[in-house]
């Protein structure tokens, strides 16, 4: 029987499933609405169905050939999202109780007076303050008074907290208080889940670590919940293999990790698809790339230089900030599913609310009456307007044309034009969001190719690199599951940090070096505990530096061997080139300090493989297989347009613009003016015409 690695990919609208056969490489791909009341019921209806097509013969044991099983999922981003988390209390030092609601005291806009911030995960009489302090030098001046930890823990478990955060001042530099507090806890409180800041964020700046550990225990048993349902059934299909889940920063790690450290998933999906994006973009030559990866719901992008994600250590997710290693993602409310409405101004706006999986758009016909960005498109018959996942989901595009014609009279327009500019307004939302993760950052995106994916990416990646003035476009052969590939060619992963605020001089050295071995050690633990045999270790360290009273760092990799003072010498250099494409200048003279010593510990597990292709020749007639009316803005209206099924493409195959191609996944639109060409690994490259 042929073993196969499984990975799924669980979203807001679909669940998308990849199987790859370890022997022959051969890889399948599956698709199935996703279930928001109980994700897993769609992932096992997925992996189900998936396998009984590709290994019919395990009969009523459809999960048995699964060698490898690995998951993302939006099931802490939902959470945090909707605010679904549990009833969440929270200990911290005496005096500090209302820092979580005073925060860095910056409104979210600016300008903007009336802007809302997000709303506070632990209500105020539930968070409660005991006498303890460490000073900075980590002294203690102020013992953990024992009895006020036990009556704070006693009054939580009276107010009915499903879940607690501990976070003391200087509980990253001295532990000890928050270990004794969370001991208490779990003696007063052993149904409860507890997290403490010391093991979630032991980093300083005390309002993002106190941040970071509140939202770990808020989305701690809403994972656990969701992993307690899905591992039964997984096991009911007979599945054996050791499940794993991805994190924000690309790796994965197993399920019983994840259920402590859900906020270390927030960005579980996308984060395989920039690992997916990597792999895919070194082999077919473009490692230099801006990923944009557009779902159901949402659009995250990304900016590779040199076939690398840059790794951020904090970010803002839906408004709270989150002290984690995540790759550099950058997501916008922009999606299929995606409602386009008319604001109190009488202008078209589209997004951020979404229609989900169910009710889903209107040309589902499940009950939706609002348009949304998929049913503009059936409108103007990019998408197929009969049918979509190859044959599998029938569409109405009557209903689409009616949603959208309302709102053509409300805005006074045309039924094209509103559904043009539908697409218009989402196409700019987007173009937005990639200027953030590249003009912001100091980049030109007419230097990267734009490598599109999702369900939806290739819909649009044209149109955006227009806007853009990028030059070419990659469309990987499975762009609607790529999420799910990175999950069969990604690694086990796990990182720690410890914060030392030290001058970049010699004197230095044996703290630092200090600090990386003690990191060393929790990372040989880990390899140990996840069975990674010494061959396939890899660490790499890192450090988070800064001029001396700046308030942002960046961070700086460290050359392999003895920290020495060669190793200061070499920070400096990459510090200075760091800042100076950040921020455009190096501040001569000024000190610089490192502030945070990082460790990223990557275990290399067997991979899927992607095959090479012979050369068929430019001719894709063999591929053609109708045309249908498409309506074009070069244009201004319908234009005779060749389909191109996906699967008979053949390498070396070519063609112009106006074009469409078709697949269970996605659909690629190639606009008049762009040509399109297949590689060895069957992408789709699309490139402004000479």
């Amino acid at each position: 029987m042929a073993r196969w690695r499984v990975g799924v990919d669980s979203g807001g609208t679909f669940t998308d499933v990849c199987l790859f056969d370890e022997d022959s490489g051969r890889v399948e791909v599956w698709k199935v609405s996703s279930t928001p009341d109980d994700p897993s019921r769609g992932i096992a209806q997925g992996v189900e169905e998936g396998m009984r097509r590709v290994a019919p013969e395990a009969g009523d044991k459809p999960g048995a050939p699964v060698s490898y099983f690995g998951h993302g999922t939006t099931v802490a981003t939902n959470a945090l999202i909707q605010h679904r988390g549990v009833r969440t209390g929270l200990v911290t030092t005496d005096g500090f109780r209302d820092l979580l609601e005073i925060g860095r005291q910056k409104r979210p806009d600016l300008y903007d007076m009336q802007a809302d911030k997000p709303p506070v995960l632990v209500a105020r009489d539930l968070r409660q303050e005991v006498p303890e302090r460490v000073r900075h030098d980590g002294t203690v001046e102020t013992a953990l008074d024992e009895a006020a930890m036990r009556a704070a823990a006693v009054a939580l478990r009276e107010a009915g907290v499903k879940a607690v955060a501990v976070s003391f001042l200087y509980g990253f530099i001295r532990p000890e208080h928050e270990q004794r507090a969370v001991e208490i806890l779990r003696e007063e409180m052993p149904e409860a889940f507890i997290s403490a800041g010391h093991e979630i964020a032991p980093e300083f700046r005390e309002y993002e670590r106190l941040s970071t550990v509140v939202l770990n225990a808020y989305l701690g048993p809403v994972m656990r919940r969701y992993i307690e349902n899905l591992v039964p059934r997984l096991e009911g299909l007979g599945m054996t293999a050791t499940p794993h889940l991805t994190q924000s920063n690309g790796g994965v790690i197993s399920f019983a990790a994840a259920a402590g450290l859900p906020v270390r998933t927030v960005l579980s999906g996308p984060s395989t698809g920039v690992v997916g994006a990597q792999v895919i973009g070194k082999l077919a030559g473009f490692e230099d790339l801006i990923t944009f990866d557009m779902g159901g719901t949402s659009t995250d992008v990304a900016l590779l230089q040199g076939g690398q994600c840059r790794l951020t250590s904090e970010a803002v997710v839906h408004g709270y900030p989150i002290k984690a290693p995540m790759l550099d993602i950058h997501t916008v409310g922009a999606g299929g599913g995606s409602i386009a409405h008319v604001d109190a101004g009488g202008l078209l706006k589209v997004g951020p609310r979404s229609c989900g999986a169910f009710p889903g758009p209107v040309c589902y016909d499940k009950g939706s009456t609002e348009p949304a960005t998929t049913d503009a498109n059936v409108v103007l018959q990019t998408l197929n307007p009969t049918h979509l996942l190859g044959g599998r989901m029938a569409i109405r595009q009557d209903l689409a044309k009616q949603a959208v014609g309302r709102l053509a009279e409300q805005l006074g327009l045309g039924l094209m034009e509103t559904a043009q500019g539908i697409l218009s307004v989402v196409t700019a939302n987007m173009a937005r969001a990639i200027r953030v993760i590249s003009v912001q950052r100091g980049h030109d995106p007419r230097d990267f190719t734009l490598m599109a994916f999702g369900g939806g990416g290739p819909l649009y990646a044209a149109r955006l690199a227009k806007e853009l003035d990028m030059k070419r476009v990659l469309v990987p052969r499975n762009p609607g599951i790529l999420c799910a590939m990175g999950l069969l060619l990604t690694d086990l992963r796990a990182d720690f940090a410890a914060t030392k605020l030290l001058p970049l001089a010699p004197a230095s050295v044996p703290e630092i070096a200090e600090g990386f071995d003690t990191l060393a050690a929790r990372a040989e633990d880990w390899f140990a505990h996840e069975e990674i045999a010494a061959g396939n270790r890899q660490l790499t360290r890192t450090a988070d530096m800064r001029y001396k009273g700046q308030n942002y760092e960046l961070a700086v990799a460290l050359p392999d061997g003895p920290v020495t003072e060669a190793t200061l010498d070499a920070l400096a250099s990459g510090f200075a080139d760091l800042h100076r494409q950040r921020y455009g200048f190096v501040a001569e003279g000024e000190l610089v300090q490192v502030v945070t010593l990082r460790l990223e510990a990557t275990g290399f597990v067997q991979k899927a493989t992607l095959t090479r292709h012979p050369e068929a020749g430019p001719d894709a007639t063999a591929a053609r297989i109708g045309e249908r009316p498409v309506w074009f803005p070069e244009a201004g209206d319908f234009v005779p347009t060749p389909i191109y099924s996906r699967d008979e493409l053949k390498p070396g195959n070519r063609f112009a613009g106006p074009a469409i191609v078709e697949q269970m996944d996605t659909t690629t639109v190639v606009p008049p003016g762009m040509t399109a060409c297949v590689d060895p690994y069957l992408n789709l490259i699309l490139e402004v015409a000479a």
